[in-house]
């Protein structure tokens, strides 16, 4: 096996399993601010509450819980306790458009390659958040696990990551008015109608709306559809299922994503404190590699502005 460590950060989603699964050494913890002002370093193993607690707490509330990104110290500690073995590092951060954790990272490698200078430390912009992120550290993973290099690792990722696609649906519209993303009353309409907003990864890795549906069973049905106009080789994928408190539609996905695709592999898992505190309740969402991206995310708008007027004329 190639000597480097791969160094997500919380981020990722990765739960326990998942980290000795495929061979996550260790990661950097970011921050989490609860509304009670307590702070504390986010874990991914949910140490403090379960899932459906933490979502559960988010309802009705005006103060949210905030984040901020992993500290010089953590970093630098972490980075060395592998160069300090003679181990590269890979880092694979959260997107720099929603954080400076990239940065941070180079910014410590550029230190500890002049202590370390026979060691290699590649630092990578996922340009992905959340459950995309596990999906890029995970084929990470794989690849260094099949034996290939750090230098080749880092360069299959940067080619893949505009490739990693999420579609599915947010209908906790509520929690979109705190964040300033939705006016009260589109929300309050939205909620009445059962409005479900659509969304994929645009061209810079931020998620960008493509539409929206009437009902969560018409939103899984586009979903799936979306997939199969999107995806790339599924049965040599494994494919992720994410949710925050909605475990019963993100069931239902991925068994239809099994019976529709046959992937390699349907993960379902909850989305993480780290994302979550910003997603917040009533997303669920699929994962995977698929066709790059286009430009303004103009095929992906056009494909599901078909899919859903189609639905329409049912």
């Amino acid at each position: 096996m190639s000597n480097f460590v791969i160094i997500p950060d919380t981020a990722c989603d990765l739960t326990k399993d998942l980290r000795e699964r495929f061979g996550i050494e260790d990661y950097l913890h970011g921050i989490i601010y609860y509304p009670t002002g307590e702070e504390k370093k986010i874990s991914l193993d949910w140490d403090d509450m379960t899932p459906e607690e933490y979502y559960d707490s988010m309802k009705g509330r005006t103060a949210l819980y905030t984040t901020a990104t992993p500290t010089t110290g953590e970093t630098i500690e972490i980075f060395e306790k592998y160069l300090s073995q003679g181990i590269d590092v890979l880092s694979i951060s959260l997107s720099a458009g929603l954080s400076s954790t990239y940065s941070n990272c180079l910014n410590v490698a550029e230190d500890l390659k002049k202590k370390y200078p026979e060691r290699k430390i590649i630092c990578i912009d996922s340009m992905r958040y959340s459950t995309s992120l596990a999906l890029l550290v995970i084929e990470a993973c794989i690849k260094r696990n099949e034996g290939k290099s750090i230098d080749e690792v880092a360069d299959y990722i940067n080619e893949i990551k505009n490739t990693i696609h999420q579609i599915g649906s947010m209908d906790d519209l509520f929690f979109l008015v705190k964040t300033g993303r939705v006016t009260n009353f589109k929300a309050l309409f939205g909620q009445m109608i059962g409005l479900n907003i659509m969304a994929d990864f645009n061209h810079n890795g931020m998620s960008e709306v493509l539409g929206k549906i009437k009902g969560q069973r018409n939103a899984i049905d586009a979903d799936i559809k979306y997939i199969a106009e999107t995806i790339v080789e599924p049965e040599k994928q494994i494919i992720f299922v994410a949710h925050t408190n909605r475990e019963a539609a993100a069931k239902l996905l991925a068994e239809k994503i099994k019976e529709t695709m046959k992937p390699k592999e349907v993960i379902l898992h909850t989305v993480g404190m780290a994302c979550g505190a910003t997603i917040g309740p009533g997303l669920c969402a699929a994962f995977y590699r698929g066709k790059p991206i286009s430009e303004n995310l103009t095929d992906e708008k056009a494909l599901m502005a078909h899919i859903i007027e189609s639905q329409k004329n049912k």
